[in-house]
């Protein structure tokens, strides 16, 4: 630190504002560029710059630790890894790198054999720019033509094109501001695709026919609520086409036969505030998965011809939380989970049913990559927190798990070396907060050790306890790895989110400061020698609970935080924030959401008091959390602070909220923050 120039400290602009009665004051509002998305202005890109440049010459002297972690986790990475091939009708579909290239080749083949084709050339694509991020990528029914879209900047606004495989050429620019997925009709003929408006919102469905100008797409449906988002997809037995919309509580659908594109959509049910539902079909029968009489959903069946009659098949559990459905030929497929622990259900449809047996007591499974509706076998995916990725075959008739795929550690990885424990902390209101851990064997209990505690917390993601090469860099220098399972995530039911959300939102907050005591008490580590990390909303776990309770972490590293709730929830011309309203709440209307959210919102909540060392990211293209939130609490951290810990914000000049692009380059900003948490912490 003493050779280290001054930080850079931002300008103090006197700026408030006032609602309900209530003045708050922002004196780092200025860093919000008034011509957003564009970033001109010359004082904003200064501050930025020099805080990048703050953090080089922080990160300076350690490269070296940089350079040695870089290493190890590309050395843990199959330089010419691959996909197992996945079955499409008439094709064999599949992903490859290329030794050191930065980005995935997707390839197809006939089956039974032949010649392998290129789809998407990704490293040629990237080549053209900066950034590069594939979208979505759908063959035609027909198997002739190609439609996808890719991200050049990070803005999350994708191109859309249409490409004849057989020459690698693209003949159709359809549009620039496409999201999501894409569906083919059943002819080939035309698609139908998601765009997005001037506020980036997934706002209509447009069908787009061959040969014609784009100008001329038929919109199929139009969502004039701004806090619903629109999307499409596919039944199972690819009969229709789905276009769903909806916000966190609501959801919405429509179904458009796949034959028959043009015709009106058929409306399955209308919006019911809180009430949701998602939708498949197989022999002609509708599955409807729903929470309209039970937080954690049933399963009802009904017809086309009277849509909104649901007859219960599954009722709701308050021990089986209902996450998925999918209606192959042979079987409905749930995935659930039970006390936390993920589930996969067959159900033929005479009613016998079974969950497929996996051999660890905690894990994560999901179904893969499954296109067919009368597949040989289902495609499964597999992790825990010290089982590498793996990818099974299940043959149902007699209940096996075939292993096609067990994710390659080239540098060397021995299981047994590691241990894995889930552990059940009690929060200060009660409530049993699961924690996954894992650490090399010989890990000490008597808190001399390490820990690095992760947490998320929101919109009912669930973090599962998943395996991950990088993390190997911390164990084997001493550390416990642990996963907070706070409410707000769905990891424990769907209730279990609806308990951190809203009113309820510092319950997440609480959750996560509990379960850093609980195992300081349990002897992981000893306060000060904990570090911390959350992305986006988790990003805001770190900005509440460093104000809350700053002794405990030895260092926090923030990526792309969501720190100024407060300021985002109350501008309605941002691209999320109608839609984040069921969420958090809506402060606009509501003077006991506007109270609420102030009390917690992290950037207003920054207090004259010591901070433990941090490292904060953003991106400068991020339409999610938009680059000022991070560059504002920054700037307030820096002028509040009464300690001397290292304070470093990282702001990508050319990417979004995912970082940089390219298997490399992120590998490296992982590197960074490690070295970031070691050198910290000793």
């Amino acid at each position: 630190m003493s050779t280290l120039p001054p930080p850079p400290l931002a300008e103090r602009r006197p700026h408030s504002f006032t609602h309900h009665g209530i003045t708050v004051s922002d004196d780092y509002a200025w860093l919000r560029d008034p011509g957003y998305p564009k970033v001109e202005d010359a004082d904003v890109l200064s501050y930025l710059k020099a805080e990048n440049a703050y953090f080089e010459a922080a990160m300076a002297p350690h490269r070296a630790l940089i350079d040695t972690l870089f290493a190890e986790m590309r050395g843990r990475q199959k330089e010419d890894d691959s996909s197992v091939p996945v079955k499409d009708g008439d094709w064999l579909y599949w992903w490859a790198y290329a030794p050191g290239a930065e980005y995935r080749t997707w390839y197809r083949r006939p089956v039974p054999g032949g010649a392998a084709e290129i789809l998407v050339d990704e490293p040629a694509e990237a080549a053209k720019g900066a950034y590069f991020r594939l979208g979505a990528m759908e063959a035609s029914p027909s198997g002739h033509l190609l439609a996808w879209s890719a991200d050049d900047d990070g803005s999350e606004r994708f191109k859309l094109k249409v490409r004849d495989p057989s020459t690698g050429q693209d003949m159709e620019m359809v549009t620039p501001n496409a999201i999501g997925r894409i569906v083919w009709a059943s002819d080939s003929r035309s698609f139908v695709y998601t765009e997005v408006n001037d506020n980036w919102r997934a706002y209509r469905a447009r069908l787009h026919r061959l040969g014609a100008s784009p100008d001329t797409d038929i919109t199929l449906y139009e969502e004039h609520d701004p806090g619903f988002s629109v999307g499409v997809g596919l039944t199972q037995d690819r009969t229709h086409i789905i276009i769903s919309t909806g916000d966190h509580d609501t959801s919405e659908v429509r179904l458009i036969p796949a034959d028959a594109p043009e015709t009106p959509p058929i409306l399955i049910s209308a919006r019911q505030v809180k009430r949701q539902y998602s939708v498949d079909m197989a022999h002609g029968t509708l599955w409807v998965l729903t929470n309209d009489d039970h937080v954690n959903f049933r399963l009802a069946r009904a017809t086309l011809v009277d849509p909104e009659k649901w007859e219960t098949v599954i009722p709701g559990s308050d021990s089986v939380y209902l996450r998925g459905i999918s209606s192959f030929a042979d079987h409905l497929i749930l995935t659930e989970r039970v006390n936390g622990l993920d589930q996969i259900r067959l159900r033929t449809y005479a009613g016998e049913e079974h969950r497929i047996a996996f051999p660890e007591p905690s894990y994560t499974a999901g179904l893969g990559g499954n296109p067919e509706f009368a597949p040989a076998a289902y495609r499964i995916g597999y992790s825990s927190m010290v089982t590498p990725d793996t990818v099974y075959d299940y043959h149902p008739a007699d209940r096996s798990l075939e292993v096609l795929k067990v994710r390659e550690v080239p540098s060397g990885y021995d299981a047994a070396e590691y241990e894995s424990e889930r552990l059940t902390i009690t929060a200060r209101d009660g409530a049993q907060v699961p924690v996954s851990i894992v650490y090399a064997k010989g890990f000490p209990k008597d808190g001399t050790g390490k820990l690095f505690l992760y947490g998320y917390g929101a919109y009912g993601l669930a973090i599962p306890p998943r395996f991950s090469t990088n993390r190997l860099s911390l164990l084997d220098r001493g550390f416990a790895y642990a996963i907070a399972h706070v409410r707000g995530g769905d990891d424990m039911g769907y209730g279990w989110y609806l308990d951190g959300k809203l009113e309820k939102r510092t319950n997440t907050f609480n959750d996560f400061v509990d379960c850093a005591r609980g195992l300081i008490q349990a002897g992981f580590a000893a306060p000060g020698r904990l570090a911390i990390q959350g992305g986006s909303a988790g990003g805001e776990l770190m900005g509440a609970v460093v104000n809350a309770a700053p002794d405990l972490w030895g260092a926090v590293v923030a990526d792309v935080p969501f720190v100024d709730v407060l300021s985002t929830m109350l501008d309605d011309t941002l691209p999320l924030t109608p839609g984040e309203w069921p969420e958090w709440g809506n402060p606009i209307t509501d003077k006991a959401a506007f109270e609420l959210i102030r009390s917690y919102s992290p950037y207003d909540n920054v207090a004259r008091q010591a901070y433990p060392p941090m490292l904060i990211t953003g991106g400068l293209n991020d339409p999610r959390v938009t680059y000022w939130e991070p560059a504002k609490w920054a700037a307030k951290l820096r002028a509040s602070r009464t300690d001397g810990n290292l304070q470093l914000l990282k702001i990508n000049m050319g990417a979004g909220h995912g970082g940089k692009s390219g298997r490399w380059e992120s590998l490296k900003e992982e590197a960074e923050a490690y070295a970031f948490v070691l050198t910290q912490l000793g």
